[in-house]
């Protein structure tokens, strides 16, 4: 062989490789598609922060003791791990991958790259590796919606717009330019009520994100489940109820005045609004059995499988939980501060 032969097969060793190499990235980096019916949270959990998240046996949540940082522990509170110590919300969870709002430099961050404050639209793995930016913007609401996120776009300018874009960083796009609450999904249908000339109640069709008005109502923060849109009514006094959509039915669950609600399999937990009788409740989907959790003011109502996790008003510690099925049993969640207190040794 001679000279002028090696040096070629040597040449082409070297670009079989570097192809090879980015081959392996390319692949490597590409982010696997969902199905279309995946729902990144449950509706009752983002309408109160999106604070907890839980999937495939894991519960994702920002850990209050520790400025909001993400953290990820088994559905009993074993096993609890620090993921980021950034401050985040509106948890998502999609096949491989976590989406999320946060606050960079809010919490246990060191260094340069700390030095700045920022905010926007992150993926990470599961376990909080490989941690991208996909949109820098204040996000209010987000919610995963097979491959798009949906969210709520605030700007100092032109204010808050329903924008969404695709989980790989791509194709972001302006849906509407005012306020639609994207919380509440289910099989292609982002269901929302009116904030422009009235609050009745719409969906977001989003194959082709077409708009449609489908009961004439006056109704606040819908969630649907099973047939059934639990809402508050805002024309008497805020309280609850559920329309059955194939029956035209309206259902009143509580006259009480209510603040916030979570819906989580068949039980209703809401904050009762009075000035002399203040209390986080609960109830069966059907209004029957109410039954006080904790007299008070409360925020902030997540639900796992395990736990109902929620804090006095305008006060993120301490966390409160009890038992989302079993009789009501009222403690902290000592737990995630344990491991606050351990991250911060």
């Amino acid at each position: 062989m001679t000279t002028t032969q090696r040096n070629i097969l040597i040449i082409a060793g070297i670009f079989i490789l570097i192809g090879a190499l980015f081959t392996a990235v390319y692949i490597g980096g590409k982010i696997p598609m969902n199905d279309a019916g995946t729902t990144g949270n449950t509706a009752g959990n983002l309408n109160n922060g999106g604070l907890f998240c839980e999937s495939d046996g894991k519960v994702y949540f920002a850990n209050a003791y520790d400025g909001g940082a993400l953290y990820c522990m088994n559905p009993n509170e074993t096993e609890i791990t620090k993921l980021s110590g950034n401050c985040v919300s509106s948890i998502n969870a999609g096949g491989d991958y976590l989406y999320y709002y946060m606050e960079s430099g809010s919490s246990g961050g060191k260094g340069l790259g700390y030095m700045g404050r920022t905010a926007g639209i992150y993926r990470s793995k599961k376990n909080g590796k490989r941690v991208q930016c996909l949109d820098r913007s204040y996000a209010v609401m987000i919610q995963l919606c097979g491959n798009y996120l949906y969210y709520q776009d605030y700007d100092t300018k032109t204010g808050t717009s329903l924008a969404k874009i695709k989980i790989d960083k791509s194709d972001k796009t302006t849906i509407e330019d005012y306020v639609i609450n994207p919380a509440s999904y289910a099989n292609g249908l982002i269901y929302f009520n009116g904030t422009q000339k009235d609050h009745a109640l719409y969906t977001l069709n989003t194959a082709n994100d077409s708009i449609a008005k489908i009961w004439q109502s006056d109704i606040w923060n819908p969630i649907y489940l099973d047939g059934y849109v639990y809402y508050m009514d805002v024309t008497n006094n805020y309280r609850l109820c559920r329309y059955n959509l194939s029956q035209d039915v309206i259902e009143i669950l509580t006259n009480d005045r209510i603040d916030f609600f979570n819906v989580y399999g068949n039980y209703i937990y809401y904050q009762k609004s009075s000035q002399t009788e203040p209390a986080l409740k609960r109830m069966y989907i059907d209004g029957s059995n109410p039954e006080i959790v904790a007299e008070g003011v409360y925020e902030n109502i997540n639900i796992t499988s395990q736990y109902v996790y929620f804090n006095q008003f305008d006060a993120p510690v301490p966390v409160y939980k009890t038992p989302t099925f079993a009789p009501v049993y009222v403690t902290t969640f000592d737990a995630a501060s344990a491991a606050a207190k351990a991250n911060m040794k």
